[in-house]
C-alpha cells in the first residue's frame, strides 16, 4: 500500500506546476485591474496564420532582424543597465539602421523583467552579432543591409494598419529572403506577432523569438522560436555567446523546417536550474496594495513623459 506521506511529484519526477510558461496575458490583465485601469485589454487573436514557406538555402539567403528594443538617446535619462521604467525614451514610428555598424540599443522604455535581468548585455535582445558570425561561418549568405525597429504600440489598428505596412516596405526594399522578429515586452511580442503576419502574408518568410509563448500563440504567427527566459532575453542568455548562437540557431532550423503556420519551437536551453523566477513577474500574489498604488502613480507619470514623443510622431 502507498505511503500517503510520500511526494508523488519526486517519485515520479514532475516538475512545479508553477515551472511552466508564464500566463503572461492573464497577469497582465489582472495587474492593471488592480492598479485601477478595469477595461481588460483584449490581447489581438487569430485561429489562422499567413504562411510562405522558405524555398532558399541559408548559405544563399538575406536575413533581416526586426526588434522592439530603442536606440539610446543621452537627453532620454537613465536607459541603462537596470534602470527602471523609462517612457522619454520611447519611440512611436518605425526607425531603420545600418546593419553593418555597431549601435547601442536599449530596453528600458519597456516592461522587460527586471527583477531577474538587469539589461547588461544587449546581444540578448538584439541577435545581429548572433547573425554576424552565422554569416562568418557560411550558415547564413548575408545580413539585410538594415535593421529594423518596431514601435511598441497597444494600438492593434495602428500596428496593422500602419506600422506593418511600412516595417514590409523596408524589408522589401531592402531584399530579405526572411525576416527575424525580436520581441521584449510583453506588448512587444504581440506587436511583432501582428508585424510578422503581415510580412508572411506578403510571401517574406519569418520567425519571431520570444519568451510569452502565451501571447504570441493566441495571436497566431507563421513560426515562433520560444526560449522560456526572462523577458528580455529572446536572443539568448546574457553574457553567454554559446547561448545566443544557439538560440539564433534554432531560429534557422525553424526558418528552414516548419511545414505549415502556427509552428513552435521550444529551445531545450532553461534559464535556470530552479523555475522559482516565473514567479514574480506582475504576480498580484507577491505585490502588496502599498507597491501597488506607487505603481499607479509612476505608471501615470511615464504616460506624462512619453506623451512628447507620442505627438512627436
Amino acid at each position: 500500500m502507498e505511503d500517503p506521506t510520500t511526494d508523488i511529484d519526486a517519485l515520479l519526477g514532475f516538475a512545479p506546476d508553477y515551472d511552466s510558461p508564464i500566463p503572461y496575458m492573464q497577469r497582465t490583465r489582472e495587474y492593471y485591474k488592480a492598479i485601477g485601469y478595469t477595461t481588460p485589454y483584449r490581447w489581438a487573436h487569430y485561429l489562422q496564420a499567413p504562411f510562405a514557406p522558405f524555398q532558399k538555402k541559408l548559405a544563399a539567403a538575406r536575413i533581416a532582424i526586426i526588434t522592439t528594443a530603442a536606440p539610446f538617446q543621452p537627453d532620454k535619462g537613465d536607459q541603462g543597465p537596470g534602470a527602471a521604467y523609462n517612457g522619454s525614451a520611447k519611440f512611436y514610428q518605425p526607425y531603420s539602421k545600418d546593419s553593418t555598424q555597431p549601435y547601442d540599443l536599449r530596453i528600458s522604455h519597456i516592461g522587460y523583467d527586471r527583477t531577474h535581468t538587469t539589461a547588461t548585455d544587449s546581444n540578448t535582445w538584439f541577435p545581429l552579432p548572433a547573425l554576424q558570425r552565422a554569416v562568418a561561418a557560411g550558415r547564413v549568405c548575408a545580413i539585410a543591409p538594415r535593421f529594423h525597429g518596431a514601435p511598441t504600440n497597444r494600438s492593434h489598428r495602428v500596428t496593422v494598419q500602419t506600422d506593418a505596412p511600412e516595417l514590409l516596405r523596408r524589408v522589401q526594399e531592402d531584399g530579405a529572403d526572411a525576416v527575424l522578429l525580436v520581441p521584449n515586452c510583453p506588448v512587444c511580442h504581440q506587436t511583432v506577432s501582428l508585424v510578422a503576419r503581415h510580412i508572411e502574408a506578403a510571401g517574406i518568410p519569418t520567425v519571431v523569438m520570444g519568451c510569452a509563448k502565451d501571447i504570441v500563440e493566441h495571436a497566431a504567427v507563421p513560426r515562433f522560436l520560444f526560449s522560456d527566459f526572462p523577458l528580455g532575453n529572446s536572443a539568448g542568455k546574457p553574457h553567454d555567446v554559446t547561448s545566443q548562437d544557439q538560440t539564433l540557431e534554432l531560429a534557422l532550423r525553424l526558418l528552414e523546417g516548419a511545414v505549415g503556420p502556427r509552428t513552435t519551437m521550444q529551445s531545450p536551453i532553461r534559464w535556470a536550474e530552479s523555475g522559482d523566477w516565473k514567479l514574480d513577474y506582475l504576480n498580484l500574489e507577491r505585490i502588496g496594495p502599498e507597491e501597488l498604488a506607487r505603481r499607479r502613480a509612476e505608471f501615470d507619470r511615464q504616460k506624462e513623459l512619453a506623451r512628447p514623443n507620442r505627438v512627436a510622431a
